[in-house]
């Protein structure tokens, strides 16, 4: 579990183990100028209720109990705002207060926290796992960058996106090492890209073993309360939900919404053990945005993509998913816990962040979410912007022809251009506008689009050719799920 391409997580309490030396626990730094506690620059009224209209629509079509978002803006917090229902049973409405699960957003709390070792001189990305436990496999080839990147190897403890009988009962960090960690490699370390859990459970332990303080204390120390994230929670020590928290709900197949079950103690240990608000995550991409623990080099190697040995990018830095996107950069995370699934969008160049909390494991809810909130507030660039322009050509019944190539040209026929803008010109602009994925084929590159005008929820494929001339524009119907 703790996944949707970025997972779960692991264990807790440290079993045996002892500290390479004694070390001293570094002092806490001061607090840092507070982070937007509540929003303060604020987003204008029309664009707030487009949001919450797109947020709301989301929530019913899916039948999601609740979702929180919070918005960066200028980098800093300009809107946060809950929908929905925390808890069914006895029914209890989300606020900007309730407390999610975030799971896999953790990592990036951990690769941060080794990072801020590595600051204090105390610890090198580059020391192999083998000063700390030279019992696993391979562990003098391996190093502390390949267990945050990924490419170390060690085999994942918990691919599966539900959760196991094993599970539901207690575990500690060092019997996931010494279990996951002892076992032979997927693959030569930094020869292959494979998500792993089970490196993050490993580099969160070298972090009490340098520093000379547990895990969460460490967190809370040098990067929770310096940011004033003071509600976190830790579920690796306390599983269950508190009063403030959301309750995590799952569907079998297609039938009611029910509990989730919990995960034992220790299991969600340094990849996915922290329960938040979306607005204590925006305050840590306020932080990433406006270095303020870490140094700008930590943040560069935070959210620069790996290479493996043959020298291709893996598209993960440290704790976060570096791409581009029509090109614009793009950090983010997504995080699959017990019935919780939540996404941290952060795009540096423009001064934005989406974090999207929601409270069910049995939709895509908050990828649609975080979908149409990109569309609403990024300023489309590249293709993406050409791609709405010559929608709404399509939609008036003035294609540009100059854009097309020949052979579409030809398929609009007067028919044809007639019967788009006859159905689609009454839907008005689009609300929605994203991109799903890209594609090579016919040596050519396929770029799907989801669009939503008019309550109408519609495919765009599109086909581009190497000299930028579009072959295909067809829009559809979305196919639903």
């Amino acid at each position: 579990m703790i996944r949707r391409g970025r997972r779960l997580a692991v264990a807790v309490a440290a079993a045996g183990l002892l500290p390479l030396a004694p070390l001293a626990a570094a002092a806490a730094p001061p607090p840092v100028s507070r982070p937007s506690a509540q929003p303060q620059d604020g987003l204008p009224a029309p664009l707030i209720r487009q949001i919450d209209r797109a947020v709301e629509q989301t929530l019913s079509a899916t039948s999601t109990p609740s979702a929180s978002i919070a918005i960066l803006r200028d980098g800093r917090i300009a809107y946060a705002h809950a929908y929905g229902q925390a808890r069914l049973s006895p029914g209890r409405p989300a606020t900007v207060a309730t407390r999610y699960q975030v799971a896999s957003l953790s990592k990036q709390f951990t690769a941060a926290a080794v990072l801020l070792l590595v600051q204090d001189g105390r610890l090198s990305l580059d020391d192999t796992v083998g000063r700390f436990f030279p019992e696993l496999t391979d562990a003098d080839r391996i190093t502390v960058r390949q267990l945050l990147g990924h490419t170390s190897g060690y085999e994942d403890f918990w691919p599966q996106d539900y959760v196991m009988a094993p599970m539901t009962r207690p575990t500690t960090p060092d019997a996931i090492i010494a279990r996951w960690g002892r076992k032979p490699l997927d693959f030569g370390p930094g020869h292959d890209f494979q998500y792993s859990n089970t490196g993050y459970v490993i580099a969160a332990r070298i972090v009490e073993k340098v520093s000379g303080q547990p895990f969460f204390s460490f967190l809370r120390t040098r990067i929770l309360s310096p940011l004033h994230m003071d509600d976190v929670r830790d579920a690796a020590t306390e599983p269950t939900a508190a009063p403030a928290d959301a309750v995590g709900y799952e569907r079998a197949a297609l039938g009611p919404l029910r509990p989730a079950p919990i995960a034992g103690t220790g299991w969600l240990f340094g990849a996915a053990e922290m329960v938040a608000t979306a607005g204590d995550i925006a305050r840590w991409d306020e932080a990433l945005l406006a270095p303020a623990l870490l140094t700008p080099a930590s943040v560069a190697a935070m959210t620069t993509s790996s290479r493996l040995a043959d020298g291709k990018e893996t598209g993960y830095g440290l704790g976060q998913f570096v791409s581009r996107r029509d090109g614009r950069l793009r950090w983010e995370h997504t995080g699959e816990g017990a019935g919780f699934l939540s996404s941290n969008r952060i795009y540096p160049e423009d001064g934005i962040a989406v974090v999207v909390l929601t409270n069910t494991l049995s939709s895509g809810a908050f990828l649609d979410i975080a979908d149409r909130l990109d569309a609403i507030l990024l300023t489309p660039k590249g293709f993406d912007a050409e791609a709405r322009r010559l929608f709404d050509g399509l939609q008036h019944g003035h294609p540009d022809r100059t854009a097309f190539t020949d052979d579409f040209n030809a398929y609009l026929d007067p028919q044809t251009v007639a019967d788009y803008a006859r159905t689609l010109g009454p839907l008005g602009q689009p609300t929605h506008f994203s991109l799903l994925r890209t594609a090579r084929r016919g040596g050519m590159e396929h770029r799907l689009y989801r669009v939503i005008a008019g309550g109408k929820t519609l495919d765009l494929s599109v086909f581009v050719r190497p000299d930028g001339k579009v072959e295909q524009f067809l829009v559809q119907r979305a196919i639903p799920g």
